[in-house]
């Protein structure tokens, strides 16, 4: 009997496949949107960047607190005499036309996405910009309905909302904080990341396009200073925050005492929790999904993997395998898995952390992949031999570094689980349905995933516990945060 040699798999190398630059016009220059138009601010201006190449892409102006005060007073005009007074299905007919112009302008904003971020442009068409458009049809349906959303029978609009946005996603969190906002009848004055603010300026020429009425949505660029300006205004009945968990604080400390409503949506150190029945194949897909992602930077990446022992060296193996097929490069290749990180300052950071791992005894490991020579990046990572004692294991990354730990019993994995100062989100992975509800009882985490890892919908709130924040975003929750249930709106 002649034994025929096993058949190797084939390995495909994938031609590149750039998407286009040329449906993006990137001014040289940009101004801050304030009552409708684009206008020079009083301060400095800074560079944005190319986190995959260096280069730069414009200057913006850094708005200083007398442009901050142009803002709100723009939006407490519009608040007092148009949009706050606006019936409903008058609201809701702006928001559908945003809704839709998103979608007829989905290729450019997903293409300008990936070059101001650095994220696959995969992620930006397939993911962010749909789930951006999908948050605003969502709300324009409630904008005539908010009597019937179960919050009073007269709710009423807070005035003036104050919001500071991210940059691991910079228009879906633009998205996640407008369109509620406007669909319960408040204005805006947002200001994007200083790393990340160019789809939020495209934004604004949207609201033009639109003919939303000037001062509805203001957009203020800028970097910390600018942001505390916003927050400490007298005239912002409403504060909503997404980042780091230390501004998150501060900007608790600055509103407290005051009158001022706050959401604050801040880190993350999610477990994923692979149990032995799971199944293996789709497990490993949503690891590789939880913390690779958007290269990590997703404040509820699943940065904690705890497996079974029974099958942590299968899990190892297969992981590693599917790890190694993963192509890090050119955000705008559709071919690209891994994208540049944001910027130098969160390179260091990611840098920082994964050598104390190692000093802390983790053993390292990634698959062998070439790094471009310019831009900001760092490869797929993970560490074994992780406690929980270690720094990797308790502080948050936000980058593509993933911690391995094991569990003996459903207990075990409930208490590591839950060892963490954040409870944003969690994974549970397992066939048994009567132990993802009783895991899912048992985390103390806002947003627990069923077999899946990292899926958003606008009719799902999301938001955290403990150091994660307060309040949530998404769904009827998301709506209720910018609505005074009493017959009164805000002053």
């Amino acid at each position: 009997m002649v034994k025929v040699p096993e058949k190797a798999t084939p390995f495909f190398e994938y031609a590149p496949a750039p998407e286009s630059r040329a449906i993006v016009d990137i001014k040289a220059s940009y101004g801050l949107f304030i009552d409708g138009e684009f206008v020079d601010g009083h301060g400095k201006s800074f560079k944005t960047i190319n986190p995959a190449t260096e280069e730069v892409l414009a200057e913006v102006a850094e708005a200083d607190e007398a442009d901050v005060d142009l803002a709100v007073q723009a939006a407490r005009r519009a608040h007092s005499r148009v949009w706050g007074r606006m019936p409903g299905s008058e609201r809701a007919k702006y928001l559908f036309r945003i809704a839709r112009i998103i979608s007829e302008r989905s290729r450019e904003l997903a293409v300008l996405e990936s070059i101001d971020n650095g994220k696959p442009i995969k992620e930006s068409r397939d993911v962010d910009v749909p789930i951006v458009a999908a948050h605003f049809f969502y709300y324009a349906g409630w904008a005539d309905k908010l009597s019937h959303a179960g919050l009073g029978p007269d709710p009423r609009p807070l005035g003036v909302a104050g919001q500071i946005i991210p940059w691991n996603f910079p228009l879906l969190m633009l998205a996640w904080k407008i369109a509620p906002a406007l669909a319960a009848g408040n204005t805006v004055v947002l200001k994007p990341a200083e790393t990340t603010p160019l789809t939020a300026l495209l934004f604004a020429e949207i609201c033009q396009q639109a003919d939303l009425p000037a001062g509805v949505v203001n957009i203020v660029t800028g970097a910390g200073a600018t942001g505390q300006a916003l927050v400490a205004h007298a005239g912002v009945d409403k504060v909503a925050f997404t980042g780091s968990t230390e501004v998150g604080k501060a900007i608790a400390r600055t509103v407290a005492g005051t009158t001022k409503k706050v959401t604050l949506e801040l880190g993350g150190k999610a477990a994923n929790i692979v149990f032995d029945d799971a199944p293996i194949d789709q497990a490993i897909e949503g690891i590789v999904n939880g913390i690779f992602f958007n290269q990590g930077h997703v404040c509820c990446a699943g940065s904690r993997l705890l497996v079974q022992e029974s099958v942590a060296d299968e899990v190892l193996e297969r992981l590693k395998r599917r790890m190694s097929t993963l192509r890090v490069g050119d955000p705008l290749d559709k071919n690209t898995d891994v994208g540049a990180i944001n910027s130098a300052e969160q390179l260091a950071r990611i840098h920082e952390l994964s050598d104390v791992g190692e000093s802390e005894g983790g053993q390292r490991w990634s698959p062998a992949c070439e790094l471009p020579a310019n831009g900001f990046w760092f490869p797929p990572t993970l560490f074994t031999g992780v406690t929980q004692a270690h720094r990797i294991a308790r502080e948050e990354i936000f980058g593509p570094v993933l911690s391995v730990l094991t569990f003996r019993t459903p207990a075990e994995a409930v208490e590591k689980a839950n060892n963490t100062p954040y409870g944003l989100s969690a994974g549970v992975w397992t066939d048994k349905g009567s132990r993802i509800l009783w895991m899912a009882n048992q985390l103390r985490a806002g947003v627990v995933w069923a077999n899946t890892f990292n899926k958003f919908d606008p009719t799902s709130p999301f938001g955290g516990y403990k150091e994660s924040g307060y309040g949530r975003e998404g769904g009827i929750p998301g709506l209720a945060a910018y609505l005074n249930p009493d017959s009164k709106a805000g002053a």
